[in-house]
């Protein structure tokens, strides 16, 4: 048997990270069974979906490099792989179930249902429906017949359960009891996510569903309906939701979770990826970092866990620290200056970008997201017109700063070599003439040089800044004191 998996989103609003996770398992288990990825449209809710929405899943699975093997854009043997092109499919299944008296008509009202669930409630019964407030089956075909607006229900066998193996969960057991007569085809002959999915799956050869525990309750029905139809249902797999760190379901209050957010943010998605996919997977002894093919070689998903796992973006960005400092410095350079040049307004000179070329195995260390890079190295291409606010109350004023830059002017004007270690040697000898500790002594000067107190490696700046450059900063900052 070949493994045939999907990744089903609807086009309702952008990818975001629990997707981008559900998606990524997916992805793995497919390729370390060397089955099939299909990526699905379920747009069938008309109202919500968009085609902004649709480009920007698109566009970050191919981000995220999770290339599926059919599906929407890139097709296969099941057209076009949208479930908005597949409406005649789903009428012509729910009128079979109808035939196989698998399903039937409801004319059954919002208040009688209200009502039957009331009554229910208060005879301490399941409140799920049972399809008893329909009429008889000679009204229903004259209904029917006469144009009547009617949904579609499916007819949950009953008494009895449904039972099923899922791969995360274990043994699971649904009663009847508790399962409605759930509509399958709405009035206005539109189908619903249970009909629309499980007829996909059952055509498109799904072998596992691998879904957020949000849709388990679906799942009875689902394999339900996958037998009325002749077909073995897939086997299923449901993963945990992912928190936020104070233990409460991910959502935008917890901040970002739109993958073009991260993206924005300056976020790998190699580092996003070996993220998500330890939401819930474990690499084992202790390790943290494996590229997308070690990932593939060891996923297995007995081994997810059943526990809902914390999506932590301080940890994200300490994996994404990680990726960035295992870039080679071409890497970073190609990764990196665009966003520098969009951050100055310009494009940088052969000297400019020489300067920064010798700033990248500095700043390279130091950073945890792409766009801060701009942030550290803005003081070699612009002039300092204007301190950061707090740099310059916490460190300038004070008595120490005026000390530590006429000192600093006083040990770097001789200097006829112009080094890293020169320049390292005379502010250090600066510190024992002075009496100032490296702290006092130091941060006025990479204040009169940067603006802040935030700055790549001191020496290793002034070094690349250049004398004049550097003694002129230093200057103009003293003559403010």
């Amino acid at each position: 048997m070949t493994v045939r998996v999907r990744f089903a989103p609807s086009p309702t609003g952008y990818l975001h990270v629990g997707a981008a996770r559900t998606a990524l398992y997916n992805y793995l288990f497919a390729r370390a069974n060397d089955g099939v990825f299909i990526l699905r449209s379920d747009d069938t809710d008309t109202a919500r979906s968009t085609e902004e929405y649709q480009e920007d899943i698109l566009e970050h699975m191919e981000w995220l490099g999770l290339e599926w093997d059919e599906g929407i854009v890139i097709g296969g043997e099941h057209g076009s792989y949208r479930q908005s092109d597949r409406y005649d499919r789903y009428r012509e299944v729910a009128r079979d179930l109808i035939e196989s008296d698998s399903a039937y008509y409801s004319f059954a009202t919002p208040d009688q249902l209200e009502q039957f669930r009331k009554d229910a409630r208060d005879a301490g019964t399941s409140p799920a429906y049972d399809g008893s407030l329909e009429p008889g089956y000679g009204e229903v075909a004259g209904r029917v017949a006469a144009g009547e607006s009617a949904v579609i229900r499916f007819r949950v066998p009953r008494p009895g359960e449904t039972r099923f193996t899922d791969i995360v969960r274990e043994d699971m057991v649904f009663d009847h009891k508790q399962v409605d007569d759930f509509v399958i085809l709405r009035s206005d002959g539109s189908p619903t996510y249970h009909l629309a999915s499980t007829v996909d799956d059952v055509d498109y050869g799904i072998t596992h569903v691998i879904r957020g525990e949000d849709l388990l309750s679906s799942t009875p029905k689902h394999i339900l309906l996958a037998q009325a139809m002749g077909a073995e249902p897939a086997t299923y797999a449901h993963l945990s939701l992912l928190m936020g760190p104070d233990g409460k379901k991910l959502s935008k209050r917890h901040g970002d979770t739109a993958m073009s957010a991260y993206r924005e943010m300056g976020v790998l998605p190699e580092a996003i990826n070996n993220y998500l996919a330890l939401l819930g997977w474990s690499l084992g002894d202790e390790e943290d970092v494996a590229s997308i093919d070690e990932m593939i070689s060891r996923f297995d998903l007995t081994t997810v866990s059943k526990n809902p796992a914390v999506f932590d973006p301080q940890k994200l960005e300490w994996l994404n620290g990680v990726y960035i400092r295992g870039m080679s410095d071409d890497e970073f350079v190609a990764s990196t200056l665009l966003l520098v040049e969009e951050d100055l307004g310009r494009t940088l000179s052969a000297d400019e970008r020489e300067q920064f070329m010798e700033m990248v195995p500095l700043i390279k260390e130091r950073t945890k997201l792409l766009p801060e890079v701009s942030d550290q190295v803005r003081f070699l291409f612009t002039n300092i017109d204007k301190y950061d606010e707090k740099s310059w109350s916490k460190v300038m004023d004070t008595p120490e700063a005026l000390v530590a830059l006429d000192a600093a002017l006083a040990a770097l004007t001789p200097l006829d070599e112009w080094t890293i270690e020169s320049i390292e040697s005379a502010l250090r000898q600066m510190l024992v003439d002075t009496g100032l500790n490296a702290r006092k002594g130091f941060q006025p000067v990479r204040v009169a040089i940067s603006g802040s107190t935030v700055s790549p490696p001191l020496f290793e700046s002034l070094a690349i800044l250049g004398k004049l450059e550097t003694l002129t900063r230093i200057s103009n900052a003293r003559a403010l004191l």
